[in-house]
């Protein structure tokens, strides 16, 4: 396994919810919204979602993530929270304090990034300065035709996209892309609160292989391996400009079915395993060792009581992974 763990560098400072989830060679926990066991649909019921995630804030998680899920695709399975993630992140800033607010991730090519600037740095503003925006290109082709979008050119309109996002931070840009252009004699507001959005690419997001590592603030990726992941995780960080003292972050989802029995072994299950704390626990710290900064978990196929689990997570687990 390569030794991935990056001592003697840090990660640039750009908001107070992406500085207090990822620190260099340290891995924090997170939760993946919502926050309910929902095995038998692709609908959450949202039944105490606030409760939820404001008991999440109270015992220390570092993060909530939503997903941009516009449609119910039947062949993908997941709705996600149901909620507009922008909408959403709005209420969650006016109902917490210090967790940071994450979209994990949102698809840039189904909305047009004046839109997804304005959002973004609203939610940034009202809550403080605690969004981490998640992009992507998107994965599921129904969605297109019901936008009058293009799903073979998703990858050339993300880069514009993305683009476009960043510019707009500045006072008064002069600029033109596809997706516009603006003279210099107007602005988008509001800034963002610290000047600008973290945005972390997920996976590839139909980019050449290293354009994330040049443009992002870091990846998101799925679970692999740990030896899989270590690879990737190199690979991607190899990309890095001016990577003397600089690097970027890593995060992950993976889905846990947490049982009462501490030993319990693990077992596989979509995108994670189930298993008993000390096994959850010494895959963390494999992440960890290999330079993942963040996991989002996701409880969707939890057996045992949400409040419970989540309590059971902050007494025995968030005390090896402090953010």
């Amino acid at each position: 396994m390569p030794a991935l763990n990056e001592s003697t560098k840090t990660f640039a400072q750009i908001n107070r919810g992406y500085n207090q989830v990822f620190q260099p060679n340290r891995l924090s926990i997170g939760l993946a919204a919502p926050l309910e066991s929902y095995t038998r649909g692709p609908v959450p019921s949202m039944n105490r979602h606030l409760e939820r995630v404001r008991l999440a804030e109270k015992v220390g998680f570092s993060a909530v993530w939503l997903r941009d899920v516009p449609f119910n695709v039947p062949s993908f399975g997941d709705a996600g929270q149901v909620f507009d993630p922008f909408v959403y992140l709005g209420f969650l800033a006016g109902q917490t304090d210090r967790i940071a607010l994450g979209i994990a991730s949102l698809i840039l090519p189904l909305r047009h990034p004046a839109h997804v600037a304005k959002a973004a740095a609203s939610v940034d503003q009202l809550s403080g300065g605690r969004l981490i925006l998640g992009i992507a290109s998107g994965d599921r082709p129904d969605e297109y035709p019901a936008l009058n979008e293009n799903y073979a050119n998703r990858g050339e309109r993300f880069r514009d996209s993305f683009e476009y996002i960043r510019k707009m931070a500045a006072t008064a840009p002069a600029f033109k892309n596809r997706y516009g252009q603006t003279n210099g004699e107007m602005d988008l507001l509001p800034k963002p609160a610290a000047g600008k959005i973290p945005m972390l690419i997920t996976g590839g997001s139909q980019q050449e292989p290293q354009w994330g590592a040049r443009h992002s603030d870091g990846l998101i990726t799925y679970p692999r391996s740990i030896d899989d992941q270590a690879n990737a995780v190199s690979s991607w960080r190899d990309g890095i400009p001016n990577k003397t003292g600089v690097s970027k972050p890593v995060m992950q989802s993976l889905y846990i079915d947490l049982m009462a029995d501490p030993d319990a072994p693990p077992q596989p299950i979509h995108l994670g395993f189930r298993s008993g704390m000390k096994f959850l626990k010494s895959y963390l710290k494999s992440l960890e060792d290999i330079g993942v900064n963040h996991v989002a978990l996701n409880l969707r196929f939890n057996q045992a009581d949400i409040e419970e689990t989540l309590l059971y997570l902050a007494e025995d687990l968030l005390p090896d992974f402090r953010a």
